[in-house]
């Protein structure tokens, strides 16, 4: 069956070029297989999708024979997967191809690294055509107990990871050793490369491997690193937790995470929250719920009875005629909100215990009361 382009990309048959590459760009960003939750099959789709369609005489040629154009001898060549996700990574970042065969691949002078606009952590043309290196994002579990999350807390976070050279200060360079233009780059940082293909001409622009992309390299190298900036050891971040947190919650430490080495930008640090249940409490949003059993006469008397609660033991009232499983609200006794606009509520469920067996005293007592009913 032909594929529809046009839905894939989720435009219509009329939408502009600029529509499409704004299509493109958005859904290229949701499933980048290099993202977290990404999908890769998808990205193809997409990709295959805009290789038609961004192009003005495929895209003819598809509105006149389908997807399966190629038979009519229309659709050509292609750039090649690797090719494109090499592209798309930054590894030959600065991508354009022209010619080939007829109808062709052709993005004119459009650079991937310009399309994507830098979502996936490199950039295209702009400035001075460095692309900043960036060093791995770091994830790290932390469990709490109930009360914990409730209240909030200060936990201490040790971990081993790839961190700046405490020697050079991340440079590469030995201290003292002056820094000059590198000159495999001429200091932009990129080299390029012209190659020839089936499809044409093919013009990469790659990170300058002599001064991974800084532009400048230092006349002699830190003997700690090796040059590279950055060494493995061990750090220690104090992390707040704030009042309130739910499971599965996430604090971000921005660029605690790990080194990128010489003229890099260090990731950043997730602390991602594990709340182990408790024995008495549970919670819902900002609520917690406990239970709460009483006798039948306690049920049909009333009574003042003593609880457990987030704020240590307190007095309630169990009115007349509480029905099984009647909530009792205390408000202002729950979880604090997250956001610091108070607390919430701790609702008491009142489970009424029936007796299985009872003395003839005593069931002569309740058929006098159903009788009295």
């Amino acid at each position: 069956m032909s594929k529809d382009y046009y839905n894939i990309l989720g435009v219509s048959k009329s939408a502009s070029q600029d529509e499409l590459k704004k299509a493109f760009r958005k859904l290229a960003h949701k499933y980048h297989p290099d993202k977290q939750g990404g999908d890769e099959e998808k990205f193809k789709e997409v990709n295959e999708a805009f290789q038609v369609l961004g192009n003005e005489q495929k895209r003819k040629q598809y509105d006149q024979f389908g997807a399966d154009f190629e038979q009519q001898g229309g659709f050509g060549g292609g750039v090649g997967w690797e090719d494109f996700m090499r592209a798309a990574r930054g590894q030959g970042g600065g991508f354009s191809a022209k010619g080939g065969p007829a109808g062709g691949w052709d993005f004119g002078d459009m650079d991937l690294g310009d399309l994507f606009g830098g979502m996936f952590g490199f950039g295209g043309r702009g400035g001075q055509g460095r692309r900043t290196r960036r060093g791995n994002d770091v994830q790290v579990d932390v469990q709490l107990d109930f009360r914990q999350a409730i209240f909030g807390i200060d936990k201490e976070i040790r971990l081993m990871k790839n961190n700046n050279c405490d020697v050079c200060s991340g440079t590469g360079a030995e201290p003292g050793s002056n820094v000059k233009k590198c000159e495999q780059c001429g200091g932009r940082g990129q080299v390029r490369q012209v190659q020839r293909t089936i499809l044409g001409t093919m013009q990469t622009v790659a990170t300058c491997p002599a001064c991974a992309g800084v532009g400048e390299k230092a006349e002699k190298s830190c003997k700690h690193c090796g040059g590279d900036g950055r060494v493995r050891s061990e750090s220690v971040y104090k992390v707040k937790i704030p009042a309130g947190i739910y499971d599965g919650g996430t604090i971000k430490l921005a660029g605690k995470g790990e080194s990128a080495g010489t003229g890099g930008q260090a990731g950043d640090l997730y602390v991602v929250i594990h709340i182990k249940k408790d024995n008495i409490f549970e919670r819902d949003g900002n609520d917690v719920y406990t239970d709460l059993h009483i006798s039948y006469p306690q049920a049909v008397l009333g009574d003042k009875v003593e609880i457990e609660t987030l704020d240590g033991p307190k007095k309630l009232v169990i009115p007349e005629g509480t029905q099984s499983h009647q909530q009792i609200r205390l408000k202002g006794l729950g979880s604090p909100d997250l956001h610091g606009s108070g607390r919430g509520s701790h609702y008491v469920r009142v489970i009424v215990d029936v007796p299985k067996r009872i003395n003839k005293k005593a069931k002569k007592i309740i058929q006098e009361l159903k009788e009295e009913i």
